[in-house]
C-alpha cells in the first residue's frame, strides 16, 4: 500500500455514518489492514491511488459538496474504495465490484 500522499493531519470533512460491505471487511481482514486506518487517510484528504484528475475532483468536492472517493490498493490487484456521500451523511468502504 502506498504511504499517505498529503501532509494533512486533521480531518477535512465529516464522514457521517460509517458503513462497509462484507467483501470489503473480509479483504481488509485478510490484508491485516484496519478500516479505521483507511477512514483516517480518507478524512484527512489522502485520496490514495487516484489519478491527478480524480484527486482534483475531490479537492473541488470539498468546496462544492460533491461526493468524495478514495481508492487504496491493499494487496496485489485488490482495491478498497472509500466513498463519502455528497451530503456527508455516510461513508462506505467497499470493493469496486460491490459498487
Amino acid at each position: 500500500m502506498n504511504p499517505p500522499s498529503t501532509p494533512h493531519a486533521v480531518p477535512r470533512f465529516r464522514l457521517g455514518r460509517i458503513l462497509a460491505t462484507p467483501a470489503a471487511l473480509n479483504a481488509l481482514e485478510h490484508a491485516s489492514i484496519s478500516a479505521i486506518y483507511l477512514l483516517i487517510r480518507h478524512a484527512c484528504g489522502d485520496w490514495g491511488d487516484l489519478c491527478d484528475a480524480d484527486r482534483q475532483e475531490n479537492e473541488l468536492a470539498l468546496y462544492t459538496g460533491a461526493r468524495l472517493l478514495s481508492s487504496y490498493m491493499i494487496r496485489d490487484n485488490l482495491q478498497v474504495w472509500v466513498i463519502t456521500e455528497a451530503d456527508r451523511s455516510a461513508t462506505t468502504l467497499l470493493l469496486p465490484g460491490d459498487y
